[in-house]
């Protein structure tokens, strides 16, 4: 779907951004602009939030094996190599 500026002054700042960007076009610098703004928007999100979804992706990978011994797997490891 496309994109169409009517607005002058967000056409001059698209286009100022591009040389700026030294982006190929218009679209690219727009592009980048958005998914930066995305990006701070999302980290501006409540430490709680950011949390509570790593919790989720570590609830998601299983129970820990609780015969699990670091040292002797980090030993093992280094023996390898």
């Amino acid at each position: 779907m496309a994109l169409f500026i009517h607005d002058d002054t967000v056409d001059a700042l698209a286009v100022q951004l591009q040389k700026a960007l030294k982006a190929p076009s218009k679209t690219e610098a727009v592009r980048q602009a958005l998914q930066r703004e995305l990006d701070r928007v999302q980290q501006q999100r409540p430490l709680r939030d950011r949390i509570a979804k790593a919790q989720a992706m570590v609830g998601a990978m299983g129970a820990s094996d609780p015969n699990f011994d670091m040292k002797t797997f980090t030993d093992e490891m280094w023996d390898n190599l």
